[in-house]
């Protein structure tokens, strides 16, 4: 049942590299994921968060929706790597305290490749956006 908030058994990444914190919706075509900015979260450069990861938070909310489907169907969680970025826009930098909500839909999935397109916003406003090629293992 969503929201899912305790995510690690859907992605790979371990503490200090999660940068996720819950799972809000998810299907074959799209999820939705929630990050609050705290202020001992690795990439925190004056009170913001780096665009580091925001990208990350991005590639997280993919693996999230694999690994979800994966879990339901009782299936192992794939491991999977960011394969290219393209047309990254980064509008703003969120920071402590902002809470990022992350959505990401798959555009092509092609054996072992799925591209996806991610939106992050903060409230309404937009704070970062790209296409990501993901490599699943």
């Amino acid at each position: 049942m969503l929201p899912e908030t305790n995510i690690l058994p859907f992605i790979p990444q371990r503490s200090p590299f999660v940068m996720i914190d819950e799972l809000v919706a998810c299907d074959e075509q799209s999820a939705t994921t929630k990050l609050q900015v705290r202020n001992d979260n690795l990439f925190i450069k004056n009170g913001s968060l780096t665009e580091p990861a925001l990208v990350e938070n991005i590639a997280q909310t993919a693996a999230a929706r694999i690994g979800y489907i994966c879990h339901k169907e009782n299936k192992a969680v794939p491991i999977g790597y960011i394969a290219a970025v393209q047309n990254l826009r980064i509008e703003g930098l969120p920071a402590t305290g902002d809470t990022l909500e992350t959505e990401i839909t798959i555009k092509n999935q092609v054996l072992n490749v799925t591209i996806i397109s991610g939106h992050t916003r903060v409230k309404d406003r937009l704070v970062a956006s790209c296409e990501m090629k993901i490599f699943i293992s």
